[in-house]
């Protein structure tokens, strides 16, 4: 099992999208980044925001995309081109509706869930779906027909700390996620309750 060498938000770039639910994985990235003391920069070549940096032993490319959601892969691929990396090297972090505000889960490989930022990476990776991803719960609007404007939606308060309890909870099992104890990490992450 190839380590994770780099984490990627999925989001909508622009200060309109910034605070909506679909932009969970980009907020994630961003608490990595703070709690390295790092800062993402725009960097052309990877069509989004780039940093490296160091997390415990782990040498770590973050990018958040600057091309809309749907349009992710063309930044995951130019990352992957540019630092040969792997789908297995990569870890991305996005929103999940089948997933309550407060709870945030491991996986790896499957389907894109009718998720398009997923769909995109799937598909510029060369219809290889190997990639870790962290689902972070944002909660369903309980009608698919609402979903595209819940998504660019804000969240509520509380619903708001939720999720940000939930990204600290990712951010205290990426180490053990990041040394390969994929099963361990799943397990501390798993077991977090939504209050």
């Amino acid at each position: 099992m190839s380590q994770v060498t780099a984490i990627i938000g999925l989001g909508n770039p622009g200060t309109e999208y910034a605070a909506t639910r679909h932009n969970a994985g980009f907020w994630l990235v961003d608490a990595i980044a703070r709690s390295t003391h790092s800062e993402l920069r725009p960097e052309k070549k990877f069509l989004g925001h780039y940093a490296k940096v160091r997390l415990g032993d782990h040498e770590l490319h973050l990018l958040n995309p600057a091309t809309f959601m749907n349009r992710s892969g063309a930044a995951v691929a130019a990352l992957s081109q540019f630092f040969k990396l792997t789908p297995d090297n990569l870890l991305v972090a996005h929103d999940e509706l089948d997933l309550p505000p407060g709870q945030a889960r491991y996986k790896t490989g499957g389907g894109h869930g009718g998720h398009n930022g997923l769909r995109d990476i799937v598909s510029a990776l060369g219809n290889q779906n190997q990639f870790h991803r962290l689902r972070i719960g944002v909660g369903h609007p309980g009608d698919s027909r609402q979903v595209t404007n819940y998504v660019l939606g804000r969240a509520g308060k509380a619903e708001q700390a939720a999720i940000e309890r939930a990204i600290d909870e990712c951010l205290a099992t990426l180490p053990t996620a990041l040394s390969g104890d994929w099963a361990k990490a799943m397990n501390q992450l798993h077991s977090l309750k939504p209050d």
